[in-house]
């Protein structure tokens, strides 16, 4: 039995054949799907979604980096009280991007912060994305880094010295995607230096589709294909990568 633990299946991607991507994820053994959040934007329709599968799907909250502006006050506010219900597992995604545009990268730093101090206040832990910002990320995670805080780097394609640093936090996972199975990414190299023990897996759908889908839609029935591929890197069978995976995530997403 697997578990996603990033997949954006509220995405209008999926809206003319949802129920039909569900059951292939649950006949594929995916039994938990967790759905981050973007911004407001996203919202209603996640929690459609977790309304409609209360049972596969949990949903996460947060303010994704590419959606902070000049004045994200508003937007966090927002963040905030919904964090207030009780509803989510996890605060996510959060963290900055500095793939896509510079420009706010202080609001990104501070938006960040105040997202992993809500999710230290609430017991949660925080589902971080960081693309091409691994350093700026970090040194934020371990300014604020106490017994209080876990979660996980989504989308984990560093090196073994920068998976090193994550797990020696103490609280965090590597979420392995799609691009393990990508020939030139080398994440499986650095994966077999580094074992899964602190792994969990995730599609990140409707983005980054495993070989052999790469190029086309993502969903959470290819979880098995990421998980061959990272049992054959780090030299286990697929039921262990299965096991160790979905032990995790249980351990990182407890009520």
């Amino acid at each position: 039995m697997y578990i996603d633990t990033h997949t954006h299946l509220y995405h209008k991607q999926f809206d003319t054949d949802r129920a039909e991507m569900v059951r292939r994820a649950s006949d594929a053994g995916v039994h938990k799907l967790f759905l981050p959040n973007i911004d407001s934007t996203s919202v209603e329709a996640m929690h459609a979604m977790c309304d409609e599968y209360p049972d596969l799907c949990f949903p996460m909250m947060g303010l994704h980096p590419c959606s902070v502006g000049e004045d994200p006050s508003r937007d966090l506010a927002e963040v905030e009280r919904l964090l207030g219900t009780g509803r989510y597992w996890a605060v996510g995604e959060i963290g900055i991007d500095l793939y896509w545009d510079k420009t706010w990268i202080e609001q990104q730093k501070d938006a960040f912060r105040q997202q992993v101090r809500w999710a230290k206040e609430l017991a949660l832990p925080v589902v971080i994305h960081c693309r091409d910002s691994f350093e700026e990320t970090l040194a934020i995670v371990e300014e604020e880094n106490d017994e209080d805080l876990t979660g996980v780097f989504h989308c984990f394609t560093g090196t073994e010295e920068d998976a090193h640093r994550i797990i020696d936090l103490g609280g965090f996972m590597l979420g392995i995607g799609g691009v393990i199975t990508y020939p030139k990414s080398g994440l499986a190299e650095t994966m077999a230096k580094v074992g899964a023990g602190r792994c969990v897996l995730e599609t990140d759908s409707p983005y980054l589709a495993p070989v052999p889908f790469r190029g086309k839609r993502n969903e959470s029935a290819y979880i098995p294909h990421i998980a061959e591929t990272l049992a054959a890197a780090v030299g286990i069978t697929v039921e262990e990568v299965a096991r160790i995976t979905t032990a995790n995530a249980e351990q990182l997403f407890a009520e």
